[in-house]
């Protein structure tokens, strides 16, 4: 009888702690944000030496300062490119496009319209709203952070590079 409870409560004991186990998408999630801060520092120390003062415009409304990035973007392939304007926050960087669709078909749902870019670095930028001036661009953004709290808190604004 006592080796049954015992037998038992170890069943049980291991049945609970692989019930507390968390799911692989949890660590792909993480993994794929490790990977991309990962690129972009890379990103960003290769590209020191070239960088200039212009590219980080740092923009002091009354609320807050505001960076804004500058980039080389292009429309991703099947998207509209009249929906790209000088200005764009955006929501979610990926190098993976079914990660960069889901994101956009989520925020399509929500009833944004949502456009993937892509940089010259292959990073495909999953772009909540487009404006032609910077003030437009802000305000939606800090929108954005404050409707979808706390997912989008990082949410970024970025000038399309004309270069």
């Amino acid at each position: 009888m006592k080796k049954s409870i015992i037998v038992l409560s170890a069943l049980a004991l291991v049945a609970s702690l692989g019930a507390c186990k968390p799911k692989k998408s949890t660590y792909r999630q993480v993994y794929e944000k490790a990977k991309q801060r990962e690129i972009a520092q890379n990103q960003s120390s290769s590209q020191a030496p070239d960088t200039n003062e212009s590219d980080i415009i740092i923009s002091k409304p009354a609320q807050s300062s505001v960076q804004i990035r500058r980039e080389r973007l292009m429309v991703s392939e099947g998207e509209d490119a009249n929906r790209l304007n000088q200005y764009c926050v955006v929501i979610g960087s990926f190098q993976n496009r079914t990660n960069a669709l889901s994101l956009k078909e989520r925020m399509e749902e929500a009833g944004f319209k949502a456009v993937l870019a892509e940089n010259e670095h292959g990073m495909i930028r999953v772009i909540a709203a487009s404006f032609s001036n910077r003030e437009d661009a802000i305000s939606s953004r800090e929108q954005i952070k404050e409707r979808f709290a706390p997912q989008f808190q990082d949410a970024w604004l970025l000038e399309r590079d004309a270069r």
